[in-house]
């Protein structure tokens, strides 16, 4: 149903004619490798906050194991605290060298891929199987 004001809605039928020139936008090599390459980008980021996120949790869940251990205490040995500094701080220079190097490997497989892909092939030449000669 169209809007009340009478102006047209903002998303374009599939079988109009500007739909029809944004998907042909989109075959087009150029614009095809520009989008696959941010979408590349968009998973690395992605993908860096998931890892630094989940070697942040991992290391607070045994942060929590080690402080109840330890104010239980054990055997003869005295009830103590533990300080969440000396078991957070490392951790997050583990998540962050984790997280990039997961990040930067997304990206090195994904561009070189697209690079690849997009690249002219150098030195040969390909011929439409209907113009080649037949014996």
């Amino acid at each position: 149903m169209p809007p009340a004001s009478g102006a047209p809605s903002a998303a374009a039928a599939p079988g109009t004619p500007s739909a029809r020139r944004r998907l042909a936008a989109l075959r087009q090599p150029a614009r095809t490798a520009r989008l696959a390459r941010a979408l590349w980008i968009v998973w690395a980021i992605v993908a860096w906050n998931v890892v630094f996120d989940h070697v942040i949790v991992s290391a607070g869940r045994q942060y929590i194991v080690a402080a109840e251990l330890a104010v239980r205490g054990r055997g003869s040995a005295a009830p103590h605290f533990e300080n969440m500094d000396d078991w957070m701080r490392p951790a997050v220079w583990r998540a962050l060298w984790t997280a990039t190097a997961s990040a930067s490997a997304i990206l090195a497989v994904g561009l070189s891929t697209i690079h690849l892909a997009t690249r002219a092939p150098q030195g040969s030449q390909v011929t439409s199987c209907a113009l080649r000669p037949t014996r």
